[in-house]
């Protein structure tokens, strides 16, 4: 069974700075009817780089710790499918490093192309033929559970635990997922 994981937020931590709401405004589109995510201009850019560095972006332990621990089966092949822009390569790369996430996953995907984070994502998902794949984001997962009816979603987040969908789940903790 493969199984598709995202990086920021499921592995390493948001910004502990950044309330949410701006985290939201920054990354996508306002007044869409489509799903789109802005690609940022130079001074974005380097704001994001330095918001990208380490020591803003601890590691999330125990999701580390699980995924890990899974890994060892041989039922399962893990996939790190993250959306990440090719700006911040060299921040993702030493973060992966730096926390032993590249030890877990038999293939590492990011998105140095900058493509749209949920084309991107639809297309690994489906040469990759993940069965399982978690993320907290909701409206990149609502567009992926439409476009890949046979895939398994879930979106971790902080307070509820519930099916949204026929193939889209909530979930408060990552060990929820277990197939």
């Amino acid at each position: 069974m493969n199984i598709g994981f995202d990086l920021d937020g499921i592995f390493v931590h948001l910004p502990p700075i950044l309330p949410a709401w701006v985290i939201e405004r920054l990354y996508r589109e306002r007044n869409q009817t489509q799903l789109h995510y802005r690609i940022p201009g130079e001074i974005e850019k380097r704001i994001r780089i330095l918001s990208h560095a380490s020591l803003l972006r601890p590691p999330i332990k125990e999701n580390i710790l699980f995924a890990k621990n899974l890994s060892h089966s041989k039922k399962y092949t893990f996939f790190l499918v993250s959306s990440r822009f090719g700006f911040l390569k060299q921040q993702t790369e030493k973060i992966i490093r730096k926390y032993g996430i590249d030890k877990i996953f038999h293939k590492i995907y990011f998105n140095y192309d900058n493509e749209q984070p949920h084309i991107f994502k639809d297309r690994i998902i489906k040469k990759m033929k993940i069965s399982l794949f978690i993320d907290d984001d909701i409206y990149l997962l609502t567009y992926l559970a439409k476009e890949n009816p046979t895939t398994q979603f879930f979106w971790l987040n902080t307070s509820t635990n519930k099916k949204i969908a026929n193939n889209l789940s909530a979930i408060t903790n990552i060990s929820s997922m277990t197939p």
